[in-house]
């Protein structure tokens, strides 16, 4: 009996190194969803329920991966072949979604829109969750802050590059920018083609680097010290809810943080486009239309910034939790966090719009990285996948949660004014660093 070996910075890299195609991919939904299903008739008091899609499938899809993937064996491993067949069905996805409006014959186009939107976040959930396992499953515990700060820098340089490729088309290659009503524009189109060829050949580098321990080596390790649960249960899904049933404290405890964090995170996503578009650019004189396209163009930059940020953050990581502790260095990017919300409904002006997107990045990054490094040290090697898989509920439900109330929300107490949902997705943030539990790491 023994601990587990550690690995080198090139080793635990590659291991992560399909995240960043992964998060190429999440970026130019999160940065284009809006905007492709505005195109297609969507209102902007109905965009947070089309964003129900991703919450929804992945409360579905991640527990069940996590479910199986703990308790298969291949050629490949356990995780890899989930993650190689994940990342195939996106990349297709990823070429078909900007161009829904060509299968007008069979559905109308938001509704195809919304359906490929779905399937997206099926297969990058199926993709994701099995890298998050892999982490458990590799590093000892006492490098696994630095393994989910390096998929946190890996995420980041892929959310810059998926958040910024359409204004670098339109604004450094000419391709253009704007697009005839009902139309997306080609820079989207030619982004998401981009997206989905980054995804396929970074997440196949992760499949051929990375080695696997088997199950009988998973077993030969010592880890330190875990919280034991029933494992005996008979194999199937029925065993998930036992699963549920024998949470980890720790686990509960971070769910009332991830819940107020990523309904933030969520009111951000869908309302960040129309609210600056609103704040900031209709102030302006000139066709609304360009207006709006301009916005959500810019909204790509700031989301490539704090992305940007988060990827320089999650470097320094590791070094602050080893300092300050894991709970600390949450809850001090959680309230950075808010702060930054709270001053985007206050700013006026474009360019100043990037200093919030510092400290949205600093809490981006510890939002991906912090949870999980307090997480796995409380979770049994065995049940590793299943139980990441699980802990997505703490992120879907509040999406859920925000997908179906925002809108009226937004409709019913701001008056269709988006930016108070930014205002609220500040105060959620505090909210959630007031709830990070004491760790000891």
């Amino acid at each position: 009996m023994g601990k587990k070996p550690e690995l080198s910075i090139s080793q635990v890299v590659n291991m992560s190194f399909g995240f960043l195609g992964i998060q190429m991919g999440f970026a130019l939904q999160n940065g284009n969803a809006s905007r492709i299903l505005q195109t297609f008739g969507a209102d902007v008091e109905h965009l947070s329920l089309f964003w129900l899609a991703a919450p929804i499938t992945g409360m579905v899809v991640q527990p069940i991966i996590g479910h199986y993937s703990d308790r298969t064996w291949t050629r490949m491993g356990r995780r890899r072949p989930y993650i190689l067949v994940g990342a195939l069905l996106t990349t297709l996805t990823l070429f078909l979604m900007p161009n829904a409006a060509l299968f007008t014959a069979l559905l109308p186009p938001l509704w195809i829109g919304a359906g490929l939107l779905m399937f997206m976040d099926a297969s990058i959930n199926v993709t994701m969750e099995p890298f998050r396992a892999l982490i458990g499953d590799n590093l000892p515990s006492a490098q696994r802050s630095l393994g989910f700060s390096v998929q946190t820098f890996l995420i980041g340089v892929g959310a810059v590059v998926g958040s910024l490729l359409p204004y670098i088309l339109t604004n450094y290659l000419g391709v253009a920018g704007t697009a005839e009503p009902g139309h997306v524009p080609t820079n989207v189109i030619y982004s998401f083609y981009a997206g989905g060829l980054v995804l396929s050949l970074s997440v196949l580098w992760s499949v051929i680097k990375t080695k696997e321990y088997s199950p009988s080596e998973l077993k030969s390790f010592t880890e330190e010290t875990v919280e034991t649960v029933d494992n005996t249960a008979a194999f199937g899904l029925t065993t998930i809810v036992k699963d549920i049933k024998a949470m980890p404290a720790v686990m509960k405890k971070l769910g009332w943080v991830q819940f107020f964090s990523w309904f933030a995170l969520f009111m951000m996503w869908v309302y960040t486009t129309p609210a600056i578009a609103e704040s900031v650019f209709y102030l302006k004189a000139g066709n609304r239309q360009n207006l709006y396209m301009e916005a959500a163009n810019w909204v790509g930059v700031l989301f490539g910034i704090y992305n940007g940020v988060s990827a320089l953050y999650a470097l320094f990581i590791p070094t602050i939790a080893k300092r300050y502790g894991r709970s600390k260095t949450h809850a001090f990017g959680l309230i950075v966090g808010g702060l930054s919300l709270i001053s985007l409904f206050l700013i006026k002006d474009a360019t100043l719009l990037i200093l919030p997107m510092v400290g949205i990045g600093i809490a981006w990054g510890s939002i991906l990285a912090m949870p999980y490094a307090i997480l796995s040290d409380h979770l049994p090697p065995t049940k590793m996948g299943v139980y990441m898989g699980l802990f997505n509920f703490f992120i879907t439900l509040p999406q859920i949660v925000c997908g179906f109330f925002g809108g009226m929300i937004i409709k019913f107490i701001f008056q269709s004014q988006s930016i108070y949902g930014l205002l609220l997705a500040g105060i959620f943030m505090f909210l959630a660093a007031f709830f990070v539990p004491k760790s000891k790491q």
